[in-house]
């Protein structure tokens, strides 16, 4: 069983910035892909950013060159630097990782963007 515990979200201005964690119960490089995805209200679950198998890293067009991914092995944690925020990354977000055929997802955590 994997567990993701994610944390850091809360109520940010726009262009402010926010740093998400997720603490997995397991190495971060023992996942197929692990990664963050965003759900706004009465919108799809969407991509945001995350690292395949192979290492590369994969970001949705809406976010590239504001939100960072990152990772320390020894925390067995994934981040995610968000600068430069707008009202339309207002989101639940998750942190999901794919292992050997399963996936799994945290329990989200809230970011909203406003003034």
């Amino acid at each position: 069983q994997v567990q993701l515990v994610e944390s850091g979200g809360g109520l940010v201005q726009p262009g402010g910035s926010l740093r998400l964690s997720c603490a997995a119960s397991r190495g971060t490089t023992s996942f197929n892909a692990m990664g963050w995805y965003r759900q706004a209200p009465g919108k799809q679950r969407e991509l945001v950013a995350q690292f395949t198998n192979r290492g590369s890293t994969n970001y949705a067009d809406s976010v590239k060159g504001r939100f960072t991914i990152s990772r320390d092995n020894a925390k067995n944690t994934v981040y995610l630097e968000m600068n430069s925020l707008k009202p339309e990354d207002t989101a639940v977000y998750y942190c999901q990782a794919n292992l050997i055929g399963l996936t799994y997802w945290g329990q989200g955590t809230q970011v909203t963007v406003s003034s």
